[in-house]
């Protein structure tokens, strides 16, 4: 594992501008902090490759939802998509997690975005022949669930792999901001590719976007893969991992936060396009607006985060992305314009992801080494399961209905974050 070393010595000496060059370092300080994982090659090589990936991501994220609602003129198909990329990973889950510790990480991965890319080509082909029909999104997105059962557990377990212990925390933070810009850019591009040439077009460029990250996985420089000699069944891994879970009073709190704001609150991201169309009456432009408002403000979050990643004071911070998350909810809930929906939004994002990558950076700093992959996938697993709730709204609630209903969800969700960031903070007081 490649590692740059960043400067420590400090001078004294004047530089153009009658700037001393210890000023200079003390206003690069912070920037250090906040990109310090960045120093190790083989995480430049993932970061830049996933830049481009991810983009590629939310534009088919986006023209999906938009194609598929178009197609059936039902939100309740908009959910179903979601539950059927959802369902794989909750069935493979967590056999895939004892898996990936067989077998090199990387490779892994290569698998998983190579498999990503041919399902978006296919959906591209069926779009630009006009063959496209809404089952063959619900079955591609079931196909996708089914490498992302692999590919997103490898991805968590693969940044220590990359930086070591001593910049995980801030990769993980790093990973997250990555992410959000690209949820700005790529809805953004996601809106005026629909426009323009139609939704064939993101999916194709979604394909392109693949081959980035590949080539950055396989120019990195790792280790010798090392296979463990002795292996349990799966089964009793699997037990091990979760019977850890259910005795940490803190690690279950966390996961139940995580749950309860995923699989009640998260919902409105799926459900945006009907937003968009039925309560703001909006076109895909300003869909995108709204996905790239949303992403703007989980990118903020991620930043500070990734600044703060040395902070002895992550109990008070969780219980802040606690509150003001559901707080955004009721908002949005009340709310029926677009600019004031692009603020609110703004604000949820904001929230949830400091919750998130939060409770993700408690969870893996408190875990033996040797647990973490099988503690992490209960974890994701929690932060993934926001489908359900869509399909049982969608199919329930037109506009208005579906307003009342988020409302109903935003109270519950600020009454159970109240409850259990207590439980976090008399627990874990300087984490």
């Amino acid at each position: 594992m490649e590692k740059e070393s960043l400067p420590t010595e400090t001078h004294t000496a004047h530089v153009a501008g009658g700037i001393s060059a210890t000023t200079v370092e003390q206003r690069a300080a912070p920037l250090a902090r906040t990109f310090a994982a960045l120093r190790h090659r083989n995480y430049r090589l993932y970061f830049s490759g996933q830049l481009v990936s991810l983009v590629g991501t939310w534009m088919q994220n986006v023209a999906q939802g938009w194609l598929a609602y178009q197609l059936t003129g039902s939100p309740l198909y908009l959910g179903l998509i979601g539950f059927a990329a959802s369902i794989p990973v909750l069935l493979l889950a967590l056999g895939a997690g004892v898996l990936i510790d067989r077998f090199p990480r990387r490779n892994v991965l290569i698998a998983t975005q190579s498999w990503a890319m041919l399902l978006a080509f296919v959906l591209s082909a069926l779009v630009f022949t006009q063959l496209v029909q809404p089952w063959h999104i619900v079955v591609l997105a079931f196909l996708l669930g089914v490498g992302n059962a692999f590919d997103g557990t490898a991805r968590q377990t693969f940044v220590k792999d990359m930086v070591g212990k001593e910049d995980m925390m801030n990769a993980i933070a790093l990973n997250s901001a990555l992410f959000n810009v690209s949820r700005i850019i790529g809805p953004a591009l996601a809106g005026i590719t629909l426009a323009a040439v139609g939704p064939a077009w993101c999916f194709f460029l979604n394909g392109l976007s693949f081959l980035a990250v590949i080539f950055g996985i396989i120019a990195m420089q790792m280790p010798a893969f090392v296979a463990p000699l002795h292996r349990a069944s799966i089964w009793a891994e699997i037990r091990e991992g979760l019977s850890y879970i259910r005795h940490n009073q803190m690690v279950y709190t966390l996961i139940l936060i995580v749950s309860v704001s995923s699989l009640f609150g998260f919902a409105y991201a799926t459900l945006l396009p009907a937003y968009a169309q039925d309560v703001l009456h909006t076109d895909a432009q300003g869909l995108g607006l709204l996905s790239t408002a949303s992403g703007i403000g989980a990118l903020l979050g991620a930043l500070l985060m990734a600044t703060l990643s040395h902070s002895h004071r992550k109990g008070l911070t969780l219980t802040i992305g606690n509150l003001f998350f559901p707080v955004m909810l009721l908002l949005l809930a009340l709310n029926q314009s677009l600019p004031l929906a692009m603020l609110i939004l703004m604000g949820a994002g904001f929230g949830f992801m400091i919750q998130n990558t939060t409770a993700n950076t408690l969870v893996q700093t408190n875990v033996p080494d040797h647990l973490r992959g099988r503690v992490i996938i209960p974890f994701g697993l929690a932060a993934g399961r926001s489908d359900r709730p869509a399909i049982r709204y969608a199919s329930r609630h037109r506009a208005r209905r579906r307003n009342r209903a988020r409302l109903r969800v935003g109270r519950a969700l600020a009454r159970t974050a109240r409850a259990e960031a207590r439980t976090i903070t008399d627990s874990q007081p300087s984490a």
